[in-house]
Parts: C-alpha cells; sequence; structure tokens
C-alpha cells in the first residue's frame, strides 16, 4: 500500500516550483494563491529573495502550495492509502485527503505562518539538532535542564532514530547543546529559526489558531491522515481541530507516525514537494519500504 507524504519548514529553495509555471493550469493556481493571500507568494518562490522566503509567514505557505502543485500536476502514483506531513505537512496531508479544502488550506498555513513568526518574538527562543542520542536519554536531560534552571528545553521533532530536535528558551537550548557535547555527541547544533516551535513557548500561536480553526469547515479525511502530536489517524473534525492546535506546542512525532503506518500496511512512501527531507526520515527509519518524490511536473 501507498502512503503521500509531506514536508514541513526547512525543505523551502529559491527556484522552488518553478518549473510549474510552465504549465498553464498550474500556473493559474499560482496567480490565485497570490490573489487570496494578497502577497506575491509565487515571485518570492520562484525568484527570492532568499532572507523574504525564509520568513516563517511566507515558508508556509510556499511549501503547502508546492507540494499542492506537486501532487496535482507531477507524476501520478496509485491513490494512496493513507497521508502524512510533518509538522506544516500535516494541513498538506489534510488538504489532499479531502478534509480541507484549498483554499482554507492556504489561508489557514498563512495565518498559522504569521502566528508563530509573531510568538517567536513574544516568547524568544530558538531549536537545536541533537543526532547520536536516544530518546529516553535526551528526554531526561532536557527534564533536568528544565528543573535545575527554570528554563524551557523540550523535544520538537522525534524525527528517525538519533535524530531529534529540542525546542526552548535560547538559555535551555544553548544548555541542551552544551551537556550533549560533554556527553560525547558529535552532532549538536542550534538551526536558524525564528522561534521555539513545538514548544510551550509557542502557546500564543496556539491560541490564535484555535480561533481560526473555529470558522473553518473540516470533513473526514478520505483516507487515514496520521496525526503529528498523537501518530495515530485523525478522526471527526473537531478531534482535527484540537490536534492541530495541539501540534504547535507539542512535540512531532515523525518516528512514531512512520512505524504505525508500516504496521497500517503501508510499504511505499511518496514524498510531494521541494526536497527529499522526509524520504531520509524514512530510510533512516524502516528498511523495507519504498520512498519516492515527486517535486516537479511530469
Amino acid at each position: 500500500m501507498i502512503a503521500y507524504v509531506f514536508p514541513g519548514q526547512g525543505s523551502q529553495y529559491v527556484g522552488m516550483a518553478k518549473e510549474f509555471a510552465n504549465i498553464p493550469a498550474a500556473k493559474e493556481l499560482m496567480m490565485q494563491s497570490d490573489d487570496i493571500l494578497q502577497v506575491h507568494l509565487t515571485k518570492i518562490m520562484t525568484e527570492g529573495p532568499e532572507e523574504m522566503l525564509r520568513q516563517t509567514e511566507f515558508t508556509q505557505p510556499a511549501i503547502f502550495l508546492h507540494s499542492i502543485l506537486a501532487l496535482r500536476f507531477g507524476d501520478h502514483h496509485e491513490p494512496p492509502k493513507a497521508f502524512a506531513g510533518h509538522s506544516l505537512g500535516e494541513f498538506t496531508a489534510l488538504c489532499a485527503s479531502g478534509a480541507l479544502e484549498f483554499v482554507d488550506a492556504l489561508n489557514l498555513v498563512f495565518v498559522r505562518g504569521k502566528l508563530m513568526a509573531e510568538s517567536g518574538k513574544r516568547s524568544p527562543g530558538t531549536m537545536a539538532a541533537i543526532i547520536g542520542m536516544d530518546a529516553a536519554t535526551l528526554k531526561k536531560m532536557c527534564e533536568e535542564i528544565e528543573m535545575e534552571t527554570g528554563n524551557i528545553v523540550r523535544p520538537a521533532n522525534y524525527n528517525s532514530p538519533g535524530q531529534i530536535v529540542v525546542s526552548g528558551s535560547v538559555h535551555g537550548v544553548h544548555e541542551a547543546i552544551r551537556r550533549a557535547k560533554e556527553k560525547g555527541i558529535r552532532i549538536a547544533k542550534e538551526l536558524p529559526v525564528s522561534g521555539a516551535f513545538h514548544s510551550p513557548l509557542m502557546q500564543y500561536a496556539a491560541d490564535g489558531l484555535k480561533e481560526v480553526l473555529a470558522s473553518t469547515i473540516i470533513s473526514k479525511p478520505t483516507a487515514p491522515v496520521f496525526a503529528n502530536a498523537s501518530a495515530q489517524p485523525h478522526g471527526e473534525p473537531d478531534a482535527i481541530r484540537d490536534l492541530l492546535v495541539e501540534q504547535l506546542t507539542a512535540p512531532v512525532r515523525w518516528e512514531e507516525i512512520i512505524h504505525n503506518m508500516y504496521d497500517y500496511g503501508i510499504r511505499e512512501f511518496v514524498e510531494f514537494g521541494p526536497g527529499k527531507v522526509l524520504q531520509g526520515l524514512i530510510g533512516r527509519t524502516l528498511n523495507a519500504v519504498k520512498t519516492v518524490g515527486v517535486e516537479r511536473p511530469q
């Protein structure tokens, strides 16, 4: 069985989705997106500048739009039996599954990006990749830092075995980096982000997103969409809303999602959108599966 998966923030690059502009129907969707958001999103995606594309409020709709273009105008694959997306990609997965209409999903990710950027200003923080430490040891280390220093630091992305991102206050994350290196961890480095995503410091964004989701029409997905916050398939619309809000302050349980999808019967993962991040994470999590990517027109 096949699953469709969708990337999150960090996979963007200047020139993304450029080839789709040569397809009339795809170009129309790109222009429609600009009109809906009242910004020159497609110009930022295809021409930059990179500094603007890296701004969360533009990064998120850019990746979402690229993924939807790849889904609609890229290589065709057999219909999926399940969907999943990493962080922002969960909204793309819900759109692909029919749970969210395109216009609603585009608006949601744009608003989500703005809320997260504002949350980063109100409650400054950062994130760091810790590679080579098992999840239980890292979680315990974060708990010790919080208890001893009072600074927030939490596991934020369980990406694949031994590859975890922590998030929290600047002091808390820096202390996690220091202690990880002290324990002999080879790679512990701060990430170039504008806030402490998937941590309690995103509460302002979670509150704002909850308000927007309350008036957003959500349908039941046509196939299971595995949620970031629970690693289980989404259920009814109200439960979807709750999990999308929770996702902003809770860790992305990507490794667990992939194992659960495998147990569900998935043996091939197709990543739609920019880059190959998810293909790499899935390959490091499971051996007996096939991963392919659709990034450009067929």
